[in-house]
């Protein structure tokens, strides 16, 4: 399956609502490279681009972290690098969702084989480890491949994060030959990222009992919120790129609840965000921030210190007001 066709289905609710995200976007001066706007091409002989974290000591060039050859695929043509504005003449409205992460900039590099399938290696530098993981964590379907510091296979793409990087490897058609090729890319890559990133903090918030197996995600928008569970078209949370969220879904006797714990900057934008929430989403919450919706179910929200911490169908008031004392408990540890 051809890469944009395949990101176009995986991506395709975020797709919708990134051109709305753009334009907010566009708003602010890009200040995280110049020479935004720009396509840069070099010949992989002449080297990459370097990039560097928040250390001098941290530069790495992205080009040295793939391999000229795997398993008989030879890299070909040149490097493509793109930024946060020319990522949509790559991969369309799902750059989108890299953007809300904070990505810094991207190297494509193609890998051919005679009478084979092509394998494409994208290598994203996020910018931070948090923010690798939580592109990573966008999508978490398919097997653990064990590469890197998390890693999923599925259908011929192969993810995983480490470090400040996300890499995605895919092969233009799934064989044998391409898995086994993918594999071998993907230990080599995560082979040549000599360091190993830290989680977000935040993370460790969700309470493990019950938590579905890959479905704790970490993001900073509103959008990405949206994906993984709907909220409102409105930005109600006040989130954007300074906030920091987690979001947990927990199964329980075929039973779906999910727990949200956004941190924001400062504890009077917690306060307003509160508020914006229960006014919009909770008019008719009690004292305690609680409410019973149509389905029965209990959803539950809190302030607490620079958090909001939101329980939405929980089973019963006891359960999301417990929860939300966990979570309470749990900041403390952070």
């Amino acid at each position: 399956m051809k890469k944009a066709t395949y990101v176009a289905i995986l991506f395709f609710y975020v797709g919708i609502l990134s051109l709305v995200a753009h334009e907010e976007a566009c708003k602010k001066p890009n200040i995280t490279n110049k020479s935004s706007g720009i396509l840069f091409y070099y010949d992989q002989s002449e080297g990459a681009l370097m990039m560097d974290d928040t250390s001098k000591d941290d530069k790495i060039a992205l080009g040295d972290l793939l391999p000229q050859e795997i398993n008989g695929w030879q890299a070909t043509g040149k490097d493509e690098i793109y930024d946060s504005q020319t990522i949509f003449d790559y991969i369309d409205g799902a750059g989108e969702v890299y953007r809300s992460y904070n990505f810094k900039q991207l190297l494509a590099r193609r890998f051919k084989k005679e009478g084979k399938p092509d394998i494409v290696a994208d290598l994203f530098d996020m910018g931070s480890s948090g923010d690798a993981f939580g592109v990573f964590t966008h999508d978490l379907e398919g097997e653990d491949a064990r590469i890197g510091q998390g890693s999923t296979y599925n259908g011929g793409l192969l993810s995983f994060w480490k470090d400040r990087f996300f890499v995605s490897l895919y092969s233009e058609e799934e064989t044998e030959e391409t898995r086994k090729a993918l594999f071998a890319l993907g230990e080599k890559v995560a082979s040549s990222i000599k360091k190993e990133g830290k989680k977000p903090d935040i993370v460790s918030l969700l309470p493990s009992e019950n938590l579905a197996e890959k479905s704790a995600h970490y993001f900073h928008n509103h959008l990405i919120l949206n994906y993984h569970f709907y909220v409102s078209d409105e930005n109600i949370l006040l989130l954007d790129q300074q906030t920091e969220a987690a979001l947990g879904i927990y199964r329980e006797d075929n039973e779906r609840s999910y727990i949200l714990a956004v941190r924001y900057p400062e504890g009077q934008k917690a306060s307003q965000a509160y508020e914006s929430f229960m006014q919009s989403y909770m008019p008719d919450a009690t004292e305690l921030g609680l409410v019973q919706t149509e389905d029965l179910k209990w959803t539950a929200a809190r302030l607490y210190q620079d958090f909001v911490i939101i329980v939405f169908n929980a089973p019963s008031r006891f359960s999301a007001t417990g929860t939300i004392e966990k979570v309470e408990d749990r900041i403390g540890q952070i």
